[in-house]
């Protein structure tokens, strides 16, 4: 293949990524690792980051010896590794119990706007949202504040709203036993607000019905009792 010919494909490679980013396009509902993820311990990782983000720093032109600058490499890191990815750490994930029915109650329990903040896996910049979740019980019930916890754990990575979508809606489905589950996200991405289009009024709107929530009459359920609430 001739020199010219090799460069022409690396660029339409590179168009076809940014494409894909620009799009927001999912490859898998599970987060993309490697294989030896957790290889580095918590305080390694910190260390790595700590070093690389001062280079990107440096070849920005920032002065890491001003006062202000001087601890941002650490701070980065620990807020990657403590905060906003601790969600791609399997020891983060909530210990979720589950709780006997005894009310005997059968109809839809909703959770209405759980506040979110993500990662776009693309631009590496934040996701602010609102999640809604519902489900019919099985016989166990879960607790309130554990589908806080799960939203906000699958949240805590780098993500696209469809995936996080699914990715809630999947671990409450095996958590509780039932495909009687739903999701709904709606979400403002900053890469579409702060860059590119630089749209700051537009909203994304994710969702997920399983079982009994794909009828068209409990799906309206669930609308109506949202619109209330």
């Amino acid at each position: 293949m001739k020199p010219q010919e090799t460069m022409q494909n690396t660029q339409l490679s590179q168009d076809l990524v940014d494409d894909m980013g620009d799009n927001h396009f999912s490859s898998s509902v599970e987060t993309p690792m490697v294989k030896d993820a957790f290889s580095l311990d918590d305080a390694e990782k910190k260390r790595v980051i700590s070093y690389h983000f001062s280079e990107i720093m440096k070849t920005l032109g920032l002065d890491l010896e001003d006062d202000s600058l001087r601890g941002s490499p650490d701070r980065v890191a620990k807020m990657y590794i403590d905060e906003i990815f601790s969600g791609l750490n399997p020891k983060n994930k909530p210990k979720v119990s589950l709780f006997e029915n005894k009310y005997q109650y059968n109809e839809m329990l909703v959770e209405k706007d759980i506040s979110f903040y993500s990662n776009c896996e693309h631009h590496f910049v934040p996701i602010i949202g609102k999640a809604h979740v519902a489900y019919k019980s099985n016989g166990k019930v879960i607790g309130l504040s554990k589908i806080n916890r799960i939203v906000d754990y699958f949240s805590k990575r780098p993500q696209v709203q469809e995936r996080l979508t699914r990715q809630i809606a999947l671990e409450l489905t095996k958590i509780l036993d039932t495909e009687d589950v739903a999701v709904l996200i709606y979400a403002k991405h900053l890469c579409v607000a702060s860059r590119g289009i630089k749209d700051d009024t537009s909203e994304t709107f994710s969702a997920y019905y399983g079982g009994e929530f794909k009828n068209e009459n409990t799906k309206n359920e669930l609308f109506a009792a949202l619109q209330n609430c």
